[in-house]
């Protein structure tokens, strides 16, 4: 199991997060992964500078929609578009092939930008992409 507070330090995470804030500032934010990760982040981090309209996960159906986790409403994935976020934050630590999904299929004629909550060291993404 992946120790988060480690991995978050070694990315140095509350260096980005300020960098995010300013960035995403006055934008309208949907996060895109409701897991242990997220959890983890929104339990030990001060999210509330970002204007986070909701959360998505694949785990969420239609009938959720307006439902509440952990503080935010419930976005079942087909209805992202219609909420016309700035942004797509995606909460997960392996972001890149979910990034160029969503790029690909469904952002691919919007405005909305995908982009990493996390974001890993460019080494490390290196390494990664020559490993597949």
């Amino acid at each position: 199991m992946v120790d988060f507070k480690l991995y978050l330090k070694d990315i140095h995470f509350e260096k980005y997060l300020k960098k995010l804030n300013k960035k995403l500032k006055n934008k309208k934010i949907i996060i895109y992964g409701a897991g242990a990760f997220f959890k983890y982040i929104k339990e030990n981090y001060n999210l509330n500078s970002l204007n986070i309209i909701g959360i998505s996960d694949l785990k969420f159906n239609e009938n959720e929609e307006g439902e509440k986790y952990l503080d935010y409403n419930i976005i079942p994935l087909d209805k992202i578009l219609d909420y016309k976020p700035d942004y797509l934050v995606i909460a997960t630590m392996h972001y890149e092939k979910i990034i160029d999904n969503f790029e690909v299929n469904i952002l691919n004629e919007t405005k909305i930008k995908a982009i990493p909550l996390a974001r890993k060291k460019l080494w490390d993404l290196i390494k990664e992409i020559w490993k597949d």
